[in-house]
């Protein structure tokens, strides 16, 4: 099977993925093809099916240690894996295709723990990850070949497992006489330095800190639940940046460690988001003024990243934006300050004529690609692993 498809000009692929604010499945379906080994893609359709209330609900307590069984973990990783087929099934019929139609699905899951920094209680530097969302299922329920579990192979060669879409973007956006940055603000923030002209291995990428995840928390604490975020920064556009509370929350060691680095909700989830408030308990300020300080944080904590990392390397020509933070007006305004001090222009994936909610979804349609044709789909550079890795675990549908 994989021999055939392999040999295939064209593929048509749906990547899948849910992201660290647990808004639902993001799926693509594209249309690859190869030339002179460079790919191209297409395309043809992409939803975003939201989880069900209570589903995102008991994903949340899987987060925490102490309301995560393993009962739990194995009851949600198959439902996961459910709602996965769905949203594969929805994305392949929005494109007026069928299953038979499709080759493969490349489908990333849901990070329920990511510990990227080795621990050695047992003598052994060991990094693990979680992610769920069972490839079986997706196979089974759709009849499609699924490649899942994408991160374990990165981390067992010594790599934090993360970030992986730099290697997408590498293939897809790199440009011979421009440097430029890559930001996915989803939960967490991720940047990836394109260098103009740059090998495989001069490209980097790491996680910058928060993006949405404080945000979102705050909107939700200050709504009693209503909100899950502040809607094109709407709050935070009526509020002014506290300097005092900003400069509390510049001081955390993350953003001046140097990459490889990843982090995540374990860093900067609902307990960092519950000290914020408590912050403000102990120093009120404004329910608009606070959104304005932390959607500020995100803006500053990757602006700072730039002057940390990216600068010494190279002169970037833009800042390209992508993923849910790429709709926050105030957080696009706030970047578009403090990059325009540099001389450097801030962008939407938008305005590139691409789609910033479809882009990591893509990514892992094309590792899922990578992974059939035996080809390694990380950047040793960016994860700090040892080699590359041909990341992914393999379910094939059961013979009818």
């Amino acid at each position: 099977m994989l021999e055939a498809l392999s040999a295939k000009g064209v593929h048509r692929v749906v990547g899948m993925m849910s992201g660290t604010s647990v808004d639902g499945v993001d799926a693509a379906l594209i249309e690859l093809s190869r030339e002179g080994g460079a790919p191209r893609v297409k395309l043809l359709a992409f939803e975003n099916i939201p989880y069900p209330q209570g589903v995102r609900e008991r994903v949340f307590e899987l987060f925490r240690p102490e309301t995560s069984t393993v009962d739990r973990i194995g009851y949600m990783n198959f439902l996961l894996g459910e709602l996965y087929a769905r949203a594969a099934l929805s994305v392949i019929a929005k494109a007026g295709l069928t299953s038979a139609d499709v080759d493969l699905i490349g489908s990333h899951g849901q990070t329920i723990w990511h510990e990227p920094e080795a621990r050695e209680t047992d003598g052994m530097p060991i990094r693990y990850t979680v992610q769920i969302g069972e490839g079986a299922v997706i196979a089974a329920r759709t009849g499609i070949p699924t490649v899942s579990d994408f991160r374990v192979a990165d981390m067992a060669v010594g790599g934090q497992g993360a970030p992986l879409v730099p290697f997408s973007e590498y293939l897809l956006y790199r440009r011979e006489d421009e440097s430029i940055l890559l930001q996915n603000i989803g939960g967490i923030g991720n940047m990836t330095v394109l260098p103009a002209g740059a090998t495989p291995e001069q490209v980097f990428a790491f996680d910058t800190g928060p993006g949405n995840m404080i945000i979102d928390a705050v909107a939700a604490a200050i709504s009693g639940g209503r909100l899950k975020c502040d809607v094109n920064g709407g709050i935070a556009a009526r509020g002014k940046v506290d300097e005092e509370l900003l400069a509390r929350l510049q001081k955390d060691e993350y953003y001046a460690r140097r990459p490889p680095k990843t982090t995540g909700r374990e860093r900067f989830g609902t307990q960092y988001a519950q000290r914020i408030l408590d912050d403000r308990a102990r120093h009120p300020i404004s329910d608009e003024d606070l959104l304005a300080t932390v959607t500020y944080l995100t803006a500053w904590s990757i602006f700072d990243a730039c002057e940390r990392f990216a600068l010494p390397v190279c002169k970037p020509a833009e800042l390209i934006v992508g993923g849910g933070g790429s709709y926050n007006k105030t957080l696009l305004k706030d970047l578009s300050g403090l990059f325009g001090t540099r001389g450097i222009a801030v962008r939407t994936q938008e305005d590139l004529g691409f789609n910033s909610d479809a882009k990591e979804a893509v990514a892992f349609a094309l590792m899922a690609d990578c992974f059939v044709r035996g080809e390694a789909n990380v950047l040793p550079s960016v994860t700090g692993a040892s080699a590359a890795s041909v990341m992914g675990k393999l379910s094939l549908p059961p013979r009818r």
